[in-house]
């Protein structure tokens, strides 16, 4: 069963847009003019790029005569004046998230544990695979299944009948818990910021079969995995999270295996929480996120 996390009266700010002064000071009494409660807020000055990134975490005061709407209704006019690209969220409200995997188990059995425990506000949507292995596992949590095979000549179909079920269920999170087919570059475009993928190892080295064998006869001294989201640009989008194990020549391929198996639960978890937590803004190839 899931254990139930409390977000009610909760509610996260993030903002976008060309520095300029005036903006933390003016989010700030907006806020609290409305009977909102700053209770955190990050913010990044981009001296190279020059835009400027913020988010914060606020409530409602009980005395505040008004509610979310208006106060997300009422922020377009301060969004104008500064040229801010922006969104308000309701933390109650979880991220709907389809997950898409093959044969390999440990990342989406991770999810789920976490997803059980409370520690992702999310709603799992569907479960989707190019593979029956997982079908059982994923039926008996309860969870809708689809099997889209894909082959050279099937894959314009299936990914069509992918976004049939993103849109569908309303989707707002692709998560990829080592799926082993490559997105084509029209649905790359279209998942755009909205797609996770993760990698086994720091990229964009040890490509392609047996990564932690490649990484024995390299004689490695750290394992890792990165989680970042999907682009047309295999393996090379934008990066939200990295986690690393030390090792050293005592370490054979099958236990660089298992270990690599946790950097990758790990990172894929954090970069999850990161972005379902409304902390990840994306600025060109790079990320910005407020942990």
């Amino acid at each position: 069963m899931k254990q139930i996390t409390d977000y009610s009266n909760q509610y996260i700010l993030t903002v976008s847009c060309k520095t300029a002064p005036g903006i933390v000071a003016g989010i700030a009494s907006y806020i609290t003019e409305r009977g909102g409660y700053i209770a955190e807020l990050s913010q990044f000055d981009d001296k190279i790029s020059g835009q400027f990134f913020l988010r914060t975490l606020f409530n409602i005061t009980p005395d505040s005569r008004y509610t979310f709407e208006d106060i997300r209704t009422g922020f377009n006019t301060l969004a104008e004046k500064h040229g801010i690209e922006w969104a308000m969220h309701e933390v109650s409200h979880p991220t709907k998230v389809l997950i898409m995997v093959s044969r390999f188990d440990h990342c989406l059995v991770d999810l789920l544990y976490r997803y059980h425990k409370g520690e992702l506000n999310i709603d799992i949507t569907a479960v989707v695979s190019n593979h029956l292995d997982l079908q059982p596992l994923i039926e008996r949590e309860g969870f809708r299944f689809a099997h889209l095979p894909v082959t050279a000549e099937t894959k314009q179909e299936k990914e069509a009948e992918l976004l049939n079920i993103i849109n569908e269920t309303e989707t707002e999170l692709v998560v990829l818990a080592r799926y082993m087919q490559v997105l084509s570059d029209n649905l790359c475009k279209q998942l755009h910021g909205r797609a996770i993928n993760i990698h086994h190892s720091f990229l964009p080295g040890f490509k392609g079969a047996k990564p932690y064998h490649q990484a024995f006869e390299r004689g490695v001294k750290l394992i890792g995995a990165t989680a970042h989201y999907v682009t047309a640009d295999l393996d090379e989008g934008p990066i939200i999270e990295q986690s690393v194990l030390p090792v050293n020549h005592a370490y054979y391929p099958e236990e660089l295996v298992a270990l690599g198996r946790d950097t990758e639960t790990k990172a894929l978890a954090g970069a999850v929480k990161l972005h379902t937590e409304n902390r990840v803004f994306l600025s060109g190839n790079k990320t910005v996120i407020f942990k």
